[in-house]
């Protein structure tokens, strides 16, 4: 299978999808084949989720010093976000400066290029969270 259908195969990458739980209606991202509070008796019983991709930032950083194949984007920010129906996740941050970033700030997924494999020109892409405006 070659490397870029291996990642359009993965559709979390992608698309947020999730699994939720129809035991106690948990839901995780990214998924899980077994619901950690219901253990054995969610075995069999969690379903896809399409999640919103909408979300307020829990925490963040600045990245300052960036490694190689990202220092033409430095500085840029990581940050863990809470997505709407509880999960929280790490991801760049774009379409804000580092000064305006504050926790708590409304921002949405949105589908950016993640980076390049520079030999084989393979351009990998994903979610990114950008604020809500």
């Amino acid at each position: 299978m070659s490397v870029p259908r291996f990642w359009r195969e993965i559709p979390q990458r992608y698309n947020l999808i999730g699994k939720k739980c129809t035991q106690c209606g948990q839901i995780y991202f990214p998924p899980r084949d077994v619901c950690p509070k219901c253990r054995r008796e969610s075995i069999g019983k969690m379903e896809d989720y399409k999640l919103k991709g909408t979300a307020k930032i829990f925490t963040y950083t600045i990245i300052h010093i960036a490694p190689t194949e990202f220092v033409k984007q430095q500085p840029y920010i990581m940050a863990i976000v809470e997505l709407d129906e509880g999960p929280r996740l790490t991801a760049q941050l774009v379409d804000i400066e580092p000064e305006n970033v504050k926790i708590g700030i409304r921002v949405k997924a949105v589908f950016r290029k993640i980076k390049e494999d520079g030999s084989k020109g393979v351009i990998y892409y994903g979610y990114k969270f950008k604020p809500i405006s």
